[in-house]
């Protein structure tokens, strides 16, 4: 383990070039940071739309932004954006890198900014080929602190620099002013705070996305069985899934999906009296926020990646998945696979229902 003076770290760089559910995890390990290093500059290398989230929450001083089409372009957009980064980021003269997202590119760069500290995992979760290089000299286990979820890959870095756990849960709480627009956007839909069902029905695949129809007979038995109101989340690129809830739900239905800014989206979440949604990027931050979650997984396994901080269940059903997805699932890709389908009406039904009494429990414990 390595044991430097606090001092020693003025500024730290965090490469974690994947979505919205990984940020929100790795939120633990900046806030652990800087509780070890008063004072130090976190900045974020991440996709350019996640920047102000980052800021705003003070999960980083600083973002540097990238391009994912552009990554994903020709060699030469490649090229240019990786170029521009490296010369981005080696003009903050960092003292430490910490490269979570294990990637060959996440490597390429943390070489090339060449900290002093350069944190990354030993193994690598693919491993390297022949001309290939782990730049790290300090190397942490794929997991840390003995534990298998995805969150303790991300405070992994802790456990090499020898630094105790204090947070062990991402927490983000939105802004005042974020919560202020929220509640005059539920007045005007005449929904209470801590009175409504967060539903978030989409995902990167549409084999990780429940059928809408299910989501809508979900809905209306929970309404039917609770009296609480329904709020559809989601971004511009997941309204059609929403607009078949819609159509097929018999409740009335407030749907705002492709309206709000993450920032606002985390202000949302956090009054909603329950979060039931698709393991995704919203899953996580609604954990975040401190709202019971009910999770809906298929290939990926939930002892990897469930919610963690609130009162939760996860649901998943049995495996080996017996494959309904035909030409569109990949079975042995967890981004790909459309196990979450074979999950029934009934046990989503139950698992809510039985969340929200627990959890009501626990609030009128807290008054």
């Amino acid at each position: 383990m390595l044991q430097i003076s606090p001092s020693v770290y003025r500024s730290i760089l965090i490469l974690q070039t994947k979505f919205i559910g990984d940020i929100v995890l790795a939120s633990a390990l900046a806030k652990n940071l800087q509780l070890q290093y008063p004072g130090v500059r976190i900045v974020f290398l991440c996709e350019a739309h996640f920047a102000g989230f980052l800021t705003a929450h003070g999960i980083a001083s600083e973002v540097v932004p990238f391009s994912r089409a552009k990554m994903r372009g020709s060699p030469l957009e490649r090229g240019r954006e990786l170029f521009r980064m490296v010369r981005t980021l080696r003009r903050h003269r960092f003292d430490m890198t910490v490269d979570i997202t294990d990637s060959k590119t996440s490597r390429i760069i943390s070489g090339l900014v060449n900290a002093p500290v350069r944190v990354g995992y030993f193994p690598t979760e693919r491993p390297l080929r022949w001309h290939e290089r782990q730049p790290a000299n300090v190397r942490m286990k794929p997991f840390g602190f003995g534990k298998k979820h995805y969150l303790y890959r991300y405070l992994s870095p802790l456990e090499a620099l020898g630094i105790d756990l204090r947070v062990r849960a991402p927490a983000i709480r939105p802004l005042p002013f974020e919560t202020t627009r929220v509640l005059a956007l539920l007045a005007r839909h005449q929904i209470q705070p801590n009175a409504f069902v967060a539903v978030h029905a989409g995902a990167s695949f549409a084999g990780r996305r429940w059928q809408p129809e299910r989501f809508a007979e979900t809905i209306d038995r929970i309404v039917r069985e609770t009296g609480l109101r329904v709020v559809l989340v989601g971004g511009p690129d997941e309204v059609e899934a929403t607009d078949r809830i819609m159509a097929a739900a018999k409740t009335p239905v407030v749907n705002l999906a492709g309206t709000l800014r993450l920032e606002m989206l985390l202000a949302l979440l956090r009054e909603a009296r329950l979060f039931l949604g698709n393991e995704s990027g919203p899953m996580h931050m609604a954990a975040a926020a401190g709202t019971p979650v009910v999770g809906l997984f298929g290939l990926t396994n939930p002892v990897l990646w469930a919610p963690v901080g609130v009162p939760s269940i996860s649901l998943r059903p049995s495996m080996p998945c017996d494959c309904i997805g035909g030409d569109l699932c990949r079975r042995t890709d967890p981004s790909k696979a459309c196990c979450v389908w074979r999950l029934e009406v009934d046990p989503v039904v139950d698992a809510a229902l039985e969340l929200l009494a627990r959890t009501e429990m626990v609030l009128e414990a807290a008054v």
